[in-house]
């Protein structure tokens, strides 16, 4: 009977007790850094906060990411539970949900983080003068 990862190449899929890019190990957290590391992951999570989008929508939100791109880490984020397809488009699950709202404070952070750019740059221009 095939479970939920029949057909996934495990040596490319990070799946926690895995192990991983960057850890032999396979803890949780590296296998969900190496996932959310690959380019749009997080991007498309960050998208589908709001609810089910189609692939075309997906598409348009991600910048135009190529269909191919969009298409592999879509299948990724399914087979790492994150995200399921539907009729009506691709949403994040429960699982997935989760994972963003641990997420979404790190956009407030960043704000800080570019001020305190912002600041040093105020210092290092006082200092030229």
């Amino acid at each position: 009977k095939c479970s939920n990862f029949c057909g996934v190449n495990f040596m490319s899929l990070p799946i926690p007790g895995s192990a991983v890019r960057g850890s032999k190990t396979g803890k949780p957290i590296m296998a969900l850094l190496d996932l959310l590391g690959r380019t749009w992951c997080l991007g498309i999570i960050w998208q589908l906060r709001q609810g089910t989008l189609s692939f075309s929508e997906l598409q348009l939100r991600c910048e135009n990411i190529s269909p191919t791109l969009l298409t592999k880490r879509l299948k990724e984020l399914q087979q790492t539970n994150l995200i399921e397809k539907s009729l009506q488009g691709y949403q994040l699950t429960a699982i997935g949900l989760a994972l963003f709202q641990v997420i979404a404070p790190l956009s407030q952070w960043s704000t800080l983080w570019q001020l305190s750019f912002d600041e040093q740059q105020k210092l290092q221009e006082n200092e030229n003068e």
